[in-house]
C-alpha cells in the first residue's frame, strides 16, 4: 500500500527553484503475533515467529507483541494499545496465543489465574476488536496453550522451592476452551496442545515442561506456516524483482 506525495518546490537561491520528489510511503500488510512469553521468545534462534517472518519476507512485517507471565484479561486490556484500531485494516494475520499462565492452579498462583469462563470471554473480547476494526475471523489464529510436561515442571518447581503451579490436565480444559471460541467466531485454531500429545516423546517439544524447545518451535512452526500460506500467498511481493527495474529509468519503475 502506498500513498503519492507531491513535488514540493524549494527556493536554493534568488531567481532559481529546484523541486525535490518525495518518494512514495510504503504501508506493509503486518502479521501480528500476539500473547505471552512463547510468544515473546519466538524471535530466538530458530523460533517460530523468525521462521514466519522469514516465509513471508517482503510480502508482511511480522510484528512481535508477545509479554512474559501475561494472561488473556491483561492482553485485553493492552490489545488496542498494540494493534491500534487504525492500523488494523492493514493487519493481513493475527495470532492470538495465551493459555499457559491463565492456566496456572489458583491455590497456588492467584496473580496469574484467569477462570475458564473468563479466559473465553477475553478471548471473545479480543477477536470482537480485531473484527470490528476489519480484521477478517479467517485471518484470526487463536494458538491453545502447548502440553505440559507435568514431570519436569513439577521437578523444576520443587527445585526452585516453589508450589507446582501447574498441571497438564488443567491446561486442557484452556486449549479445549481455545477450541470454542473459534469455532463460534470462526477464526483459524492452531491447537498446540492436542498436536503434541499426538506426536510419540512429545515432552521434548518443551525445554522446562512449559516454554517451547528449539524442536518445539520447529514443530509449531511446520503447522503456523502452512495456515499462514493459506492466508497470505495472494499477497505481493513488495517492490519489483531486481531483474524488472527499469536500469534506464529506476524512478519509473521504483516508484510507479
Amino acid at each position: 500500500i502506498s500513498k503519492r506525495v507531491a513535488l514540493l518546490p524549494h527556493f536554493a537561491a534568488k531567481g532559481t527553484v529546484t523541486c525535490y520528489l518525495i518518494v512514495s510511503t510504503m504501508s506493509w500488510p503486518k502479521v501480528v503475533l500476539f500473547g505471552d512469553s512463547i510468544t515473546q521468545l519466538s524471535f530466538g534462534d530458530g523460533g517460530w515467529g523468525a521462521s514466519l517472518a522469514d516465509q513471508l519476507q517482503r510480502k508482511c512485517d511480522v510484528v512481535v507483541r508477545g509479554f512474559s507471565g501475561y494472561n488473556t484479561t491483561w492482553g485485553r486490556i493492552i490489545l488496542p494499545r498494540c494493534i491500534p484500531r487504525d492500523d488494523l485494516t492493514h493487519v493481513a494475520m493475527v495470532t492470538i496465543f495465551f493459555g499457559a499462565n491463565d492456566a496456572t492452579l489458583e491455590v497456588t498462583e492467584s496473580s496469574k489465574y484467569v477462570s475458564v469462563d473468563d479466559f473465553i470471554g477475553n478471548l471473545q473480547g479480543m477477536v470482537k476488536y480485531l473484527v470490528e476494526g476489519g480484521v477478517s475471523p479467517q485471518n484470526i489464529i487463536i494458538i491453545s496453550p502447548p502440553a505440559l510436561d507435568d514431570k519436569t515442571w513439577s521437578e523444576g518447581c520443587t527445585k526452585s522451592g516453589g508450589p507446582v503451579n501447574r498441571k497438564n490436565f488443567n491446561t486442557g480444559l484452556y486449549a479445549k476452551a481455545c477450541c470454542q471460541v473459534a469455532k463460534e467466531y470462526s477464526t483459524g485454531i492452531l491447537d498446540l496442545w492436542t498436536l503434541m500429545q499426538e506426536e510419540q516423546n512429545w515432552q521434548r517439544f518443551l525445554v522446562d515442561g512449559l516454554h517451547l524447545s528449539a524442536e518445539g518451535s520447529r514443530f509449531l512452526a511446520g503447522h503456523l506456516l502452512e495456515m499462514a500460506a493459506i492466508r497470505t500467498n495472494h499477497l505481493p511481493d513488495q517492490l519489483p524483482d531486481w531483474k524488472d527495474i527499469d536500469v534506464a529509468n529506476p524512478e519509473k519503475s521504483l516508484l510507479a
